[in-house]
């Protein structure tokens, strides 16, 4: 045994609990849970961050089509009671983007839009 082995066997029982701890969430949970953690990434690289970060539009894009697809793409699995409010927070986050935009996307152009429709 090495010097580090007390603390590989420390991070791996770390790893193991985590996953412990995630296989106990429904679908459901897991779904919503990742979708607003790309929500809030998004939202900060749309400027909103409370640190005053700078908007990093170019990426917000990305999250936003991939989370708009995501959050599509399981609706029906979700359910209405719990895919409306991701859609709901999705488009302010679309809102958001457009307002950060210096030269706005055409209506139904904007990010995500190929998957929700225009946003306004």
């Amino acid at each position: 045994m090495t010097d580090s082995t007390p603390e590989i066997l420390t991070e791996y029982q770390a790893v193991e609990t985590e996953v412990n701890d995630l296989t106990t969430l429904t679908s459901v949970e897991v779904i919503t849970m990742m979708a607003v953690d790309l929500l809030t990434v998004a939202a900060v690289k749309c400027g909103l961050a409370e640190d005053g970060r700078p908007a990093d539009l170019d990426d917000a894009r990305k999250l936003i089509n991939a989370t708009a697809g995501f959050i599509t793409a399981s609706a029906a699995e979700l359910g209405d009671h719990h895919a409306r409010p991701l859609r709901e927070a999705l488009r302010q986050v679309q809102l958001a983007f457009r307002e950060a935009s210096l030269v706005p996307d055409a209506p139904g152009q904007g990010p995500g839009e190929k998957f929700t429709g225009p946003v306004n």
